[in-house]
């Protein structure tokens, strides 16, 4: 198959239950902002943040590492093996750690009363972080299809059971009368309350690791020491970079209850997560993008054309990134009732998070250059770079303008990756990318939405259609300014 189609059908692919997943998950956001005060759905983002960043420090680079020795062992299995059963070690560990540490560690990350939280978060980390090498194998391995199926029933679960306790349940317990009334008054407690959502994601993630059971007990259930070491040595700088990351990821979800006064903090924190939301037709391209260019860049590293191919990549994911985010910022206005109407204070902050994002996106193309020549410490330097960034523009900002100062903060950071991994990336492995094309569709693109915000009138039904006219423009000069390009690339790489 053309390399090309081949990357974006593994990307749909393995697209799909995340974008799925993604929106049921947007659409269950409704439901925890009208049902749910922004204090308790700011638990609710503080815990997913804690739970992003552990995730990075569980999983310590394995999944990336198994690719790359994939392709430099012979033996395959002897990889998949050290890896899994490393993992499932440190996974029990971890686990063993945070039950008996439980009461202390709620009282620290200001859950106080909810040990149960955090029992319920060490076993839901463990079982996710065990399963990233299965997931990672059927990657590899290129079984799309099946990392989609399993994916999907992950997320059908979890929602299946948010929608059963928080919907079913909760009306069935408030009606007066009900059949099932006496089935539900066994099973559901009020009190519980945002719990339910992390019961929900309890519950999939050990089905999960059934569902995973054929990758799981074909392993050999042995550490070659000698190839671990190795494996490790290589891993460790993505560690570090994954922290880093990830702390440029979640850590303003982490401060704000730190940095703001305790009587606005967690409302500040719910609002924040909520409009953070908004921006996930980003995040699931990009995500899924990367599930799929990950293994394709190192398969394709040894083709003469390897870094045409990786330059033309980088265009085309800008210009689906631009529509995005013009997408997006054109339907604002009724994008915005996707969450309850005490947390649409916060929409200032959905364009810089777009495009903070959009950078990110950038930074993970340009992040080949070190993954294939092995350097990446360089990757270690340049997250840790921006996690410094992060965390001086949090403090700095957070306590001044709240939840805003976290969202400029996030852009910056970004921008200044993106940017210092380019000039890196030019030293040690030149691509060259179509840099006039690649800012020409994305300032437009940006300059489009300001003029859609001074030409705004009173009426949403008319501004809404203006907005999808001009977004169709845009998208039509796209195409228009592609075409030839896209016809050559297909016919080259027939």
């Amino acid at each position: 198959m053309n390399p090309l189609k081949k990357l974006i059908s593994q990307t749909a692919i393995y697209g799909l239950p995340t974008i799925v997943g993604r929106l049921l998950n947007y659409f269950l956001t409704p439901l925890y902002t009208y049902l749910f005060s922004p204090a308790e759905f700011g638990d609710v983002t503080s815990a997913y943040a804690y739970v992003s960043f552990l995730l990075v420090f569980l999983t310590y680079g394995m999944e990336t590492t198994l690719f790359r020795f994939s392709q430099s062992e012979h033996d395959k299995e002897k990889v998949y093996s050290t890896a899994l059963t490393s993992l499932f070690i440190s996974s029990s560990v971890f686990i063993l750690i945070t039950f008996i540490f439980a009461d202390s560690i709620a009282e620290t990350l200001k859950f106080s009363g909810h040990s149960e939280y955090i029992i319920w978060f060490a076993f839901i980390l463990g079982c996710d972080a065990f399963a990233a090498i299965p997931f990672a194998k059927l990657r590899e391995l290129g079984k799309a299809k099946r990392f989609a199926l399993v994916k999907s029933l992950n997320i059908g679960i979890n929602i299946g059971l948010n929608l059963f306790f928080l919907a079913f349940c909760k009306n069935v317990y408030d009606a007066s009368e009900s059949v099932f009334k006496p089935f539900v008054e066994m099973i559901y407690n009020p009190s519980i309350g945002i719990g339910y959502i992390f019961i929900s994601n309890l519950f999939a993630s050990i089905i999960t690791l059934f569902l995973l059971y054929p990758e799981i007990i074909s392993v050999r259930w042995k550490i070659e020491q000698e190839l671990w070491k190795r494996m490790m040595k290589y891993a460790l700088p993505l560690l570090l970079a994954g922290l880093a990351g990830m702390t440029n990821e979640t850590l303003d979800r982490i401060l704000i209850p730190y940095l703001l006064p305790e009587e606005i903090a967690k409302s500040q924190n719910g609002i924040y997560g909520a409009c953070y939301k908004i921006a996930i037709l980003m995040t699931i391209f990009i995500q899924a993008f990367r599930f799929a260019a990950e293994p394709f860049f190192f398969k394709y590293s040894k083709e003469k054309d390897a870094k045409k191919m990786y330059a033309d990549i980088m265009k085309y994911f800008v210009i689906i990134c631009s529509v995005l985010f013009l997408g997006t910022m054109m339907n604002i206005q009724w994008i915005q009732y996707f969450v309850g109407e005490k947390y649409r204070i916060g929409m200032d902050v959905v364009p810089i998070l777009l495009l903070a994002n959009l950078f990110l996106g950038i930074f993970i193309n340009q992040s080949i250059w070190y993954k294939l020549t092995g350097q990446t410490g360089y990757g270690a330097i340049l997250t840790i770079f921006g996690a410094t960034i992060t965390i001086l523009f949090n403090v700095l900002w957070i306590p001044k303008i709240g939840y805003m100062g976290a969202a400029w903060a996030t852009f910056i950071c970004y921008a200044s990756m993106m940017v210092f991994s380019y000039f890196l990336g030019n030293k040690h492995y030149p691509v060259n990318y179509d840099l006039k094309r690649i800012w020409g569709y994305l300032g437009l693109s940006v300059t489009l939405y300001f003029v859609s915000v001074f030409i705004k009138t009173e009426s949403v039904i008319l501004n809404i259609l203006v907005n999808n006219l001009i977004v169709l423009g845009y998208f039509a000069f796209l195409w228009k300014a592609e075409k030839n390009n896209l016809k050559q690339l297909v016919k080259t790489n027939q």
